[in-house]
């Protein structure tokens, strides 16, 4: 019997600052590892993560355009910073800056993905949330999964391009405040 979907319930969970959220995947980004601060935060046991599809704790809100760019990055053997809405098996959420990396096997091809989760600045959230919120309007103009996320990819490189930004430019503009280090 399949199981059912997690419906949000909008409450906001978080975690501190100085812990990492870890977890790692194969290729077709199923689950291999989670440490014991992803199982807490997800609300998820190891043996109901490990084997899944990482979007397990893909919340509905999130723009499928940026897991476009995520996995269009980490194919290409480039590491990726996102700010990633995720989805707790309870129905909570929390958001995350991910940075997501390709792992590579000793005759260096790519294995696998690794990500390290941070907590985010809430100011970067409270802005990075209005563009998702464009990205999310332009997706759900189409009925067809592939076509929203192929339209709110466009509609994301457009705004970046009108920015005069990339994606990392933009996600670093958010933690810095628009400030050099």
């Amino acid at each position: 019997m399949p199981k059912e979907a997690v419906q949000p319930t909008g409450v906001e969970r978080t975690f501190g600052a100085e812990e990492i959220i870890v977890s790692k995947t194969d290729l077709k980004g199923i689950i291999t590892y989670a440490n014991d601060i992803f199982l807490r935060v997800s609300g998820y046991r190891e043996e109901d993560v490990v084997g899944q599809p990482h979007s397990l704790i893909r919340h509905p809100q999130m723009p499928r355009a940026v897991f476009r760019l995520l996995w269009n990055e980490i194919e290409a053997g480039r590491e990726v910073f996102a700010y990633v809405l995720n989805l707790a098996s309870d129905g909570a959420q929390y958001w995350v800056l991910a940075h997501v990396t390709p792992s590579f096997g000793p005759d260096n091809r790519i294995i696998g993905y690794h990500s390290n989760r941070r907590s985010p600045q809430i100011a970067a959230v409270e802005r990075v949330k209005q563009t998702y919120e464009l990205l999310r309007i332009e997706e759900e103009r189409h009925t067809n999964v592939r076509s929203a996320a192929d339209a709110g990819y466009s509609a994301m490189l457009a705004l970046l391009a009108h920015q005069e930004q990339t994606y990392s430019q933009y996600v670093w503009s958010l933690i810095h405040d628009g400030r050099p280090e």
